[in-house]
């Protein structure tokens, strides 16, 4: 089934951050009865907070926090790049969560030490290690019962995913059109494919997101192409704009579109969109 999606903004981010590497780092968790007071740099942490049972902790956030619906009546602290020290240390945070390190963690990371504030990074490198951080956040915020609960799901999902048969599909995922922009050297899409039965071509070259052009895609003659971001009427344009310069995959109808905040945001919906993959691969057979 052909999957559409709207908006531009997540690739942008996914663009501009997915040259960083971090991890959940280790932090002192906060003290007993103490209740938290959480801050999320990002919309994937403030979704990963969520899943562990402590969304109604969350005091400040970034722009593009939308998820869940609740998550829009929390005040915001930044866009997600550019944030407002001075708004967040206001907030008296217990924790701030982000997803990957920037200047503008950094900057904030040396105010918070001297009030013993951990900030935290959630950069899940493989599927498995969205329920880990699930499980991580629910121990350091006393919310273990819930957060195991959303864990155990999301591994069972996980665990679920049936690839398409052998052999593995070359997969081209286009997340910008001009200039053309794919993914590459991100272990975590790379990952979500080879689960569903994919792979990158692109997977081994030297950033995170490459722009390339025409001719390379036409000469890799991908069997699947998926994009995102792309509404209806976009995927259709994609669609004859592909098979006009000649992709066997987009005049044998191997296209499809994914949301991209299930794509672009490293936390629990993207079990939704390596489900919506897999499928796509299967259904390309």
């Amino acid at each position: 089934m052909k999957r559409a999606a709207d908006g531009f903004g997540g690739m942008r981010r996914r663009i501009l951050g997915l040259a960083a590497a971090a991890c959940l780092c280790a932090g002192p968790a906060r003290g007993a009865g103490t209740p938290p007071r959480i801050v999320t740099l990002a919309p994937n942490a403030t979704e990963l907070v969520y899943a562990a049972g402590a969304g109604g902790a969350i005091v400040g956030t970034v722009l593009r926090s939308d998820y869940p619906p609740a998550a829009r009546a929390i005040p915001r602290v930044g866009d997600g790049i550019q944030l407002s020290e001075e708004s967040i240390l206001a907030l008296h945070p217990t924790l701030v969560v982000g997803w990957q390190p920037s200047d503008g963690t950094r900057s904030l990371a040396q105010h918070l030490a001297p009030l013993g504030v951990p900030l935290i990074y959630a950069d899940p490198k493989s599927l498995d290690d969205i329920p880990a951080l699930v499980r991580d956040l629910g121990e350091r915020l006393g919310t273990r019962a819930a957060a195991n609960a959303a864990a155990r799901g999301l591994e069972r999902r996980i665990h679920a995913l049936r690839p398409a048969a052998p052999p593995p599909q070359t997969v081209f995922i286009e997340i910008g059109a001009d200039p053309l922009y794919t993914l590459g050297r991100d272990p975590l899409t790379n990952d979500l494919l080879a689960r569903c039965g994919g792979v990158n071509p692109y997977a081994e070259g030297a950033i995170a997101a490459p722009q390339v052009s025409v001719e390379s895609v036409l000469r890799l003659n991908p069997r699947v192409l998926i994009l995102s971001p792309y509404g209806r009427d976009t995927l259709a344009v994609r669609r004859a704009w592909w098979s006009r310069h000649g992709l066997a995959a987009a005049r044998a109808g191997r296209i499809y579109a994914i949301d991209p905040d299930l794509l672009h945001r490293p936390g629990p919906r993207l079990v939704d969109a390596a489900e919506a993959i897999c499928a796509d691969l299967r259904d390309s057979r």
